[in-house]
C-alpha cells in the first residue's frame, strides 16, 4: 500500500490531500490550533492507535466469548517536557472480572500500532524533484 499526501500552492490552504489505496481524508495543519475543519497528522495518529486497539480487542474477545456489548477506545496526544505523549483509554461496555480486566489492557498492549510506536522506528527519506 502507498499513502501520499500532495499540497499545492494554487489550493490556498494549510490543508493537503492524503490518499490510500482505497480512498482519502483531508489534513489540516491548523487543526491543532482550531483553525481547520480537518484531522490533524497528529489526530491521524491518535486515529490509527485508537482502530487498532478496538479492532484487536474486538477478535480477542469475541474469540474469549466476554460479555461486552462496546468498546470505545479514545486516544489523547500533547507535548510534555519529557517529549510528546499519548493517552488511551478504553472504555468497556459490559461486565468483565478483574483477571478479563487486566487480559484487555495486555491485548491493548500487543495491539500492531502500539508496539510500532514504542519500538524502534526508522524513516528513511529522499527527495525526488521534479520540474515545473
Amino acid at each position: 500500500m502507498t499513502t501520499q499526501a500532495l499540497w499545492t500552492t494554487a489550493s490556498g490552504k494549510t490543508a493537503c490531500d492524503v490518499s490510500f489505496d482505497h480512498g482519502g481524508i483531508e489534513v489540516d495543519l491548523d487543526a491543532e490550533v482550531g483553525g481547520g475543519p480537518h484531522p490533524s497528522a497528529h489526530d491521524l495518529l491518535d486515529g490509527a492507535l485508537a482502530a487498532c486497539t478496538a479492532l484487536t480487542l474486538e477478535l480477542y474477545v469475541k474469540r474469549k466469548g466476554y460479555d461486552i456489548q462496546a468498546l470505545r477506545v479514545e486516544v489523547t496526544h500533547g507535548k510534555t517536557e519529557a517529549g510528546f505523549t499519548m493517552t488511551r483509554t478504553i472504555h468497556v461496555t459490559g461486565k468483565l472480572s478483574d483477571e478479563e480486566q487486566a487480559s484487555i489492557l495486555r491485548i491493548a498492549n500487543a495491539c500492531p500500532v502500539h508496539k510500532t510506536l514504542i519500538g524502534d522506528i526508522t524513516i528513511n527519506t529522499s527527495t525526488a524533484l521534479q520540474a515545473s
